[in-house]
C-alpha cells in the first residue's frame, strides 16, 4: 500500500513561480504531497490566481492587519490547521516567521530560497551574484529553524 500524501501548503508573496513548479509536481501520482493550500500574506499576490486556475484552495492572510507576528502567525496557523496541513512549503514567502511558530512546525516546514545559502541572503538574490562576479549560483532548499 502506498503511503499516503502529506497535504502540503504553499506560501507565497508574489506571482508564485516556484509554486507553479510545485503544483506540476504534484500531478504526478508518486509525488508525495498534496497541495492542498496555498496562502499569501498578500491578498493581490498573482500566485493565488494560478492557484485557483487550477483548483486548489487559496486564502489571504493580510499581514499588514494584524498588530503584530504574533496575531498574524495566529491567523496562519488557524488556516494551516482549517486545511490539515501536514506540511508548509515556502515558495518566496517574504515574511519572516517567529521562533515560536517554527519550533510548531519544525521538521515540516521547508524554504526555497534562491541562493546557495549562506552566501546572499535576503532579497534581490541573482542581481547581487551577477554584480559579484560568481561563478557558481544556485538555490537552497531546507528545512526552516528560528536561527
Amino acid at each position: 500500500m502506498k503511503p499516503a500524501r502529506q497535504r502540503t501548503a504553499i506560501l507565497i508573496s508574489g506571482r508564485g513561480s516556484n509554486m507553479a513548479s510545485l503544483v506540476a509536481a504534484a500531478r504526478h501520482q508518486d509525488y508525495p504531497a498534496e497541495i492542498a493550500l496555498v496562502l499569501s500574506n498578500r491578498p493581490d499576490a498573482a500566485g493565488l490566481d494560478y492557484a485557483r486556475e487550477h483548483h486548489i484552495a487559496t486564502a489571504a492572510v493580510d499581514h499588514k492587519i494584524y498588530a503584530g507576528r504574533e496575531a498574524f502567525e495566529s491567523v496562519l496557523q488557524t488556516m494551516l490547521e482549517t486545511h490539515r496541513i501536514d506540511l508548509i512549503c515556502l515558495a518566496g514567502f517574504m515574511r519572516l516567521l517567529t521562533a515560536s511558530f517554527t519550533q510548531r512546525w519544525q521538521g515540516r516546514m521547508l524554504n526555497i530560497h534562491p541562493a546557495l545559502l549562506p552566501s546572499y541572503k535576503g532579497l534581490h538574490t541573482h542581481e547581487r551574484a551577477l554584480a559579484d562576479g560568481v561563478k557558481i549560483h544556485g538555490c537552497t532548499v531546507h528545512y526552516v529553524v528560528p536561527e
